[in-house]
């Protein structure tokens, strides 16, 4: 990526900042020095022709925070339409976990490099990714090469009924996590944190779940990520075991707070409802996956009425099948409305659940998330007028336009950290021919190891 201006001058027609208030600021220039929003102020044209620095004039774009997803599996970009129409249960047996068990380095790679390449180019800028078994630091050099802002963490699995090859023991699980993190946690000037993932609790014993959560401790700002009652079967197995539920569980053994992400939480009694609640846990809703795997619906608005963090994830491309930001957001309002009524989940609730929200769920909610003086300047420039969509132009409008009407077609600038990572539309980052031509090469290598 070629060297760029330190200091920029960004001159939209609106800005939507995420703040507190839910500010949408018109005749705004926001400008950024380095990696830091230096200022949010009012527009005067003189500055654009004094401003020592790189000036962009977007006046028909509108200018937004990155969106911030809190569950992904970027090691699953590679099997995009290789596992439709099954169930949880069977979709890891039959397909996921045979094929994460036969990704080797370098077709891992590619495939971490086209989940990026099409999150960023969606305007998402800062991740939480579960990883795999086995080549984690390869997971972590792409991260860091991309410049997105992630939370990442090797994939922990020490017992496996569904396929046994794909297991380890809990010492190298847990020494391997550690040597992971103390290599990666806070590094990149912070942009990179570590997240530890027990996969979840039929591939996890007890002792292996208590000492991740205990060696958190020794990562200040490290994250326990895990997935949590997604499925009829599998809480059906969880109770057959623990003679309890899910989130019951992992509560009783002490391993969930407020530095706990779970993805799904589509089942929960009342009790865990609570638990959430009591330990501050934050829920990662996937709302495609959770539909294309006919798992259910995670009751969102009941986890906001009672103060539980709930932000968005578009999981895997192999259970959604695409990582799109905006499809997360339409269908989070959408499949409400049938149970709860059409006014339930306004289009500004959900687009804060995408960015400011995602970033109090990864606690990092005073660098990123809005628009804001002193914060990372992580940043998207979207189209709103462009010749098929007309739309009223009033403030209350643009949240709908932006949650129901637009797509990743309409990101047009992405900035991370105060730098460009695609513009006009193009990745500043990758050759797009070339991870695609090396990723069908990698899948028909991998296919063949199965």
């Amino acid at each position: 990526m070629k060297k760029q201006k330190t200091k920029k001058l960004i001159i939209p027609k609106q800005v939507i900042t995420s703040d507190k208030a839910g500010s949408i600021l018109r005749n705004t220039a926001v400008e950024i020095d380095n990696d830091i929003i230096k200022s949010v102020r009012k527009f005067k044209e003189s500055e654009a022709e004094s401003f020592e620095g790189e000036v962009l004039v977007c006046e028909n774009l509108t200018l937004i925070p990155g969106f911030i997803q809190t569950h992904i599996h970027l090691c699953q970009t590679l099997f995009r339409g290789l596992a439709d129409e099954l169930d949880l249960l069977d979709w890891l047996q039959k397909r996921i976990f045979p094929y994460e068990n036969a990704l080797n380095k370098s077709s891992l790679a590619v495939s971490v490099k086209l989940g990026l390449n099409e999150l960023m180019r969606g305007g998402t800028t800062t991740i939480l990714d579960m990883g795999t078994l086995r080549h984690q630091e390869i997971i972590f050099e792409e991260l860091i090469n991309s410049g997105i802002r992630a939370f990442g963490g090797k994939c922990l699995i020490d017992k496996n009924d569904l396929l046994e090859p794909f297991c380890s023991t809990t010492e190298d699980e847990l020494k391997h996590s550690s040597e992971l993190a103390k290599s990666f946690h806070n590094t990149e000037n912070g942009r990179i944190k570590y997240a530890f993932a027990p996969r979840f609790v039929l591939t996890c014993s007890e002792g292996l779940l208590k000492e991740t959560r205990r060696m958190m401790n020794d990562f200040p700002g490290s994250l326990f990520h895990s997935h949590a009652s997604e499925n009829t079967r599998e809480l059906t197995e969880v109770r057959k075991r623990f003679k309890q539920e899910n989130i019951e569980y992992f509560n009783s053994i002490e391993v969930i707070d407020d530095h706990s992400v779970l993805a799904h939480c589509i089942h929960v009694n009342e009790k865990e409802f609570d638990i959430l609640k009591e330990r501050q846990v934050k829920v990662a809703h996937c709302p495609s996956s959770n539909l294309k795997l006919g798992s259910g619906i995670a009751d969102v608005p009941k986890f906001l009425k009672k103060g539980i963090s709930v932000s968005l994830g578009s999981d895997g491309a192999a259970c959604n099948n695409k990582l799109n930001a905006f499809t997360e957001m339409r269908l989070a309002a959408l499949i409400q409305k049938p149970v709860y009524g059409p006014s339930i989940l306004d289009a500004e609730t959900i687009f804060r659940m995408a960015t400011i929200e995602g970033a109090k769920a990864l606690h990092i909610d005073n660098e990123t998330g809005s628009i804001e003086e002193g914060k990372k300047a992580d940043l998207a420039l979207i189209d709103l007028d462009n010749p098929y969509k007309v739309y009223s132009n009033d403030e209350e409008h643009i949240y709908s336009n932006i949650v129901y009407s637009s797509s990743r077609e309409d990101v047009i600038h992405v900035m991370i950290d105060g730098k460009w990572f695609v513009k006009d539309g193009v990745s500043l980052v990758y050759d797009e021919y070339e991870i695609y031509n090396n990723g069908l090469e990698e899948l028909t290598k991998l296919l063949r190891r199965i």
